[in-house]
């Protein structure tokens, strides 16, 4: 159901329709990024007895239109990948060049400017949005703090504009976020992401926890303000059919890892890495007969610990493929095919 004041729209569109182009310029360059999260013991004096390895050796570019979906199960390190990116969480190494320039280890001065078009729409779109604010607060106070519009009717004017941009009534601007349903926040949560004119924006989980049917307006509304604003996302997502839909290439990630990148049908309809074949295998088909006759390959075993990973490839304990050399070192990361990159010694 759509809440009042909403705009509302079908289903989710066909996406070899509306997925769209991207163009071949490189917006944002990710090299070699780890983020370790140092574990400490201790009461009066700590000392660090290991590290989180929630992110280590990651390797993409995303070009300027370009959505690219990155998925995998919990806790494979993709919102920390998003949080490194928009430097909420400072890396322990690598480089994400954006616009041609390093961006990480830059102090919070120098990152005003970046962050202008770097953006981000969170996951939770009641806890993202200040309770205490009006709509109309929470969208000009950035508009405010980064001396975009300087009188205050100017700042009014946008955030309205806003707000029906992303299918919301005027009167809006008054409401609480308590007064509205999730889907209505979330679209406060994306206009005030658009705020800034931001040419980047990070998608974390962004639907997931909406309905269905309210999953199915908000992926349509990024479609249509993507080709609108030439926006280019990164969208974050365990859902593999939201991912299909929206995105123009996937990456896979696993325990930290990067493990298969492609063009979105190329990776959908031919999978190469074992645990990529895995996650596709679960998606559930909608017709029930399809689903109960059909075979089910199940991976084996547990996530290991992102403190302790296995050595050598990170998967090789639950794969179905994996030899002794698996054990040694982590496959490189190669272009088996034009655009399909894998990281996988079998392949």
């Amino acid at each position: 159901m759509t809440g009042p004041g909403e705009v509302s729209s079908v289903v989710v569109r066909d996406d070899s329709q509306f997925r769209g182009s991207y163009t071949d310029e490189t917006l944002i360059s990710v090299k070699g990024l780890k983020m370790h999260f140092p574990v400490t013991e201790g009461v009066f004096v700590q000392r660090v007895v290991a590290s989180v390895k929630a992110v280590d050796g990651v390797n993409f570019e995303i070009k300027k239109g370009e959505t690219l979906g990155l998925v995998g199960e919990s806790g494979c390190g993709k919102t920390t990948t998003g949080r490194c990116i928009l430097q909420l969480e400072k890396p322990t190494a690598g480089e994400i060049i954006f616009h041609g320039e390093d961006i990480n280890g830059l102090d919070d001065k120098a990152m005003i400017e970046i962050r202008k078009k770097i953006q981000v729409i969170f996951q939770d779109p009641f806890s993202s949005l200040n309770p205490r604010m009006k709509v109309g607060e929470i969208l000009t106070e950035p508009m405010q703090v980064h001396n975009i519009i300087s009188d205050e009717e100017g700042r009014r004017q946008r955030a309205v504009e806003l707000l029906t941009t992303c299918g919301l009534k005027a009167n809006f601007y008054e409401r609480y976020p308590h007064e509205m349903s999730g889907g209505q926040r979330q679209r406060v949560g994306i206009a005030r992401a658009l705020a800034m004119n931001p040419e980047f924006i990070i998608c974390d989980e962004a639907v997931s926890a909406l309905d269905v049917s309210i999953q199915a307006q908000v992926i349509n509304l990024l479609e249509d303000l993507r080709d609108q604003f030439g926006l280019t996302y990164l969208f974050i997502s365990h859902d593999l059919s939201v991912v299909r839909h929206i995105c123009h290439r996937v990456a896979v990630m696993y325990l930290g890892h990067m493990v298969e990148l492609a063009d979105c049908d190329e990776l959908f309809d031919n999978p190469i890495h074992p645990y990529t074949q895995a996650l596709l295998e679960a998606v559930p088909i909608p017709d029930p007969d399809l689903e109960h006759g059909r075979a089910h390959k199940v991976i084996t075993g547990e996530i290991p610990s992102p403190i302790n990973p296995p050595s050598g490839c990170v998967f090789h304990p639950r794969c179905p493929r994996a030899v002794g050399s698996c054990k040694d070192s982590f496959p490189e990361f190669r272009e088996v095919k034009p655009g399909h990159w894998v990281a996988c010694t079998e392949v």
